[in-house]
């Protein structure tokens, strides 16, 4: 018997293999909260030149509203991880949205910028806090045999934010004003209050009631560095070059202006699809999933580097792009939760922190070589590099899975144990 099954509720029994059991409501409800937590951290990309104006900043001051929140998802999802970890999931839950709409009614009513930079960084603590519980609650209310594929609807949640939340965001700022999305994202968190509240089940915090000292020794598991490399250089290589894919699209592939918005709709479709697809693939074959998937992104973006003076190429392979390049996300979440052992809340936070870094570095690296003799080809350049660099960590995880699963059964159940206690 599993650790799995001796911490899985009890419940109806799991289904035989090849049966295709629903996944449970409070899974679709976390996918909402998740939705929430992208919508808010990209909306203010569409109304920065409002913001700025009404604030009188600069446009590149008021960019600092999306950095800021990109580093307290750094910081505050392990801390908050471990801060947590004695309290019930859904009491964490419910106060990480309630944090999150006081800092969302903070920016809808404040006038000085560092105040309004402040909030969006606790906002974003909040935010990782959720993220990293919904994560690790999804995956229990799933079971073992679909771990992966609530992991993927419930990234699908945040992959809808780029369809739907912030074209939306940005559209209602233009009705409203830039405070109006803020306010209805207040509004929105308080619903989903309410909701968490009566799906999450009540009780203790899982079996991760445990000493930091046995949490800090799970994460040292070499497995999951493996991880969390693989999810900072995937999730850098597409968007390093998905930030920077309008001048892309306009100086290079000769594309109007006003078409480029249905260009990233493009993108968003395909990653909603590819995440919710690559979740169900993780469940079945997740090493060939994680392997297979920034191979086949490593090609798409050398053929947008190589492809971009073309434009129906160019719109055809942006769309692939978001397909591939992030569907391997919720099968690498599911692997951080397994590889951290006692501590897979801190686990599946630090996946966060590394995807929050990957975009980071991999943005950075990118806008830098628009400035260089690179130009608008430099951030596929630079994300071409990140996903061919992907294939290191999850090739060696494979081998390392491989290898155990070999030596397992000639050693007996002596040295099986002796595996699991290292692992």
């Amino acid at each position: 018997m599993t650790p799995d099954r001796l911490t899985r509720p009890a419940g109806p029994a799991i289904p035989p293999a090849g049966a295709r059991e629903r996944l449970p409501l409070v899974v679709y409800v976390l996918a909402a909260g998740t939705f929430l937590m992208l919508t808010t951290e990209f909306v203010v990309a569409g109304l920065l030149p409002e913001i700025a104006g009404d604030l009188q900043v600069t446009v590149a001051q008021a960019g600092l509203l999306i950095t800021v929140f990109a580093a307290g998802m750094i910081v505050g999802s392990p801390v908050m991880a471990l801060l947590t970890r004695r309290m019930p999931q859904r009491t964490t839950l419910v106060l990480a949205l309630v944090v999150f709409a006081a800092g969302h009614v903070v920016v809808a009513l404040g006038s000085d910028f560092p105040l309004l930079l402040a909030a969006r960084f606790v906002t974003a603590w909040a935010a990782g806090a959720f993220w990293s519980v919904a994560s690790v609650a999804a995956t229990r209310a799933a079971g073992p045999g679909a771990g992966a594929r609530a992991l993927g609807l419930v990234g699908a949640g945040g992959m809808l934010a780029n369809v739907v939340g912030v074209p939306l965001g940005a559209f209602a700022g233009q009705l409203t004003g830039w405070r109006g999305p803020f306010w209805a994202l207040a509004a929105l968190a308080g619903g989903a209050v309410w909701l968490i509240a009566r799906q999450v089940p009540h009780g203790g915090p899982a079996g991760e009631a445990v000493s930091l000292r046995s949490q800090f020794a799970a994460v040292r598991s070499g497995r999951l560095w493996l991880v969390l490399a693989a999810c900072a250089t995937t999730t850098g290589a597409v968007l390093s070059a998905y930030s920077y894919v309008s001048p892309l699209l306009t100086d290079r592939a000769g594309i109007a202006v006003g078409l480029v918005p249905l260009v990233l709709v493009g993108f968003g479709v395909g990653s909603l699809v590819g995440t919710i697809v690559g979740g169900r693939l993780g469940d079945v074959r997740p090493h060939a999933t994680t392997i297979a998937v920034p191979a086949a992104t490593t090609v798409v973006l050398a053929a947008i580097w190589l492809l971009s003076a073309q434009a129906v190429p160019t719109v055809v392979l942006v769309t692939l792009l978001g397909l591939v390049g992030l569907s391997a996300n919720p099968v690498l979440s599911s692997l951080a939760v397994r590889f951290a052992g006692v501590a897979p809340t801190l686990g599946v936070a630090m996946s966060v922190s590394a995807y929050n870094l990957g975009t980071a570095a991999g943005t950075g690296i990118a806008g830098a070589t628009l400035d260089s003799g690179l130009g608008a080809v430099g951030p596929a350049m630079v994300g071409t590099v990140l996903a061919a660099l992907t294939l290191v960590p999850a090739v060696t995880i494979a081998r390392v899975q491989r290898r155990r699963r070999a030596t397992r059964p000639a050693a007996g159940i002596g040295s099986a144990a002796a595996c699991g206690r290292a692992a």
